[in-house]
């Protein structure tokens, strides 16, 4: 046990010390203006012709019923009728099922009074899978730089602290090391860098919440 003692001071000493680093990460809240839904009407029949038919009189109802909602069609992404051959899940006694005909839809409406019922006309139209619901604001990128200015001060507010408490200042800034905005949830998820102010931003209800971290490299001055 002695003998692994010197390693590992060995591993937590700093063979170049420059100065203080430091992670920064903030959260920004707005309130949705837009929601983007994504579904699929599914068909299965017997026979291709029956599956395409279905699916085509489905993706028909489903394009009225938007149109109806005063989604225009150029709010509305769909894919290409896709047929394949479906069969039980069972390895040992496998059974063919019929012809899966298929079309994915993607919606981009600003009514978000409307969302409850247009997924419930949508639906009934024939869209019989929901992928997903996301509310979102289009304002995104302002947003993003307003978290990442916060995310900046968080950072120097954190290094001043700990020059404070070593007895040293903070001198300039030499280094900016942006974190992926899409990495946000695994830094909070397994590191220490997580805050509680920042884990209850991002579970607040009804709101976007758009966040940015920034690794902060600054030098000490002794002066």
């Amino acid at each position: 046990m002695w003998e692994m003692l010197p390693t590992l001071v060995g591993m937590q000493m700093i063979e170049r010390p420059w100065g203080i680093a430091t992670y920064g990460v903030a959260s920004v809240k707005a309130t949705p203006d837009l929601v983007r839904i994504r579904c699929k009407v599914i068909k299965l029949e017997q026979t291709p012709a029956q599956a395409f038919a279905e699916a085509s009189e489905a993706v028909r109802a489903v394009r009225q019923a938007l149109r109806d909602h005063g989604i225009p069609d150029g709010a509305v992404e769909r894919s290409r009728l896709d047929l394949k051959s479906s069969w039980s899940s069972y390895p040992t006694d496998r059974k063919f099922l019929g012809y899966q005909c298929q079309a994915s839809f993607a919606v981009e409406s600003g009514n978000l009074d409307d969302v409850q019922q247009l997924l419930v006309d949508i639906v009934g139209a024939g869209a019989n899978e929901l992928e997903a619901v996301e509310f979102d604001v289009r304002a995104k990128a302002d947003l993003r730089a307003e978290a990442r200015q916060k995310a900046v001060a968080a950072a120097r507010r954190k290094a001043e602290i700990y020059a404070e408490a070593a007895g040293v200042r903070v001198g300039s800034v030499m280094h900016i090391d942006d974190v992926d905005s899409e990495l946000q949830t695994t830094y909070r998820s397994h590191s220490s860098y997580a805050t509680e102010a920042m884990v209850a931003a991002d579970l607040a209800p009804g709101h976007v919440v758009v966040s940015a971290g920034v690794m902060l490299g600054l030098s000490i001055s002794h002066d």
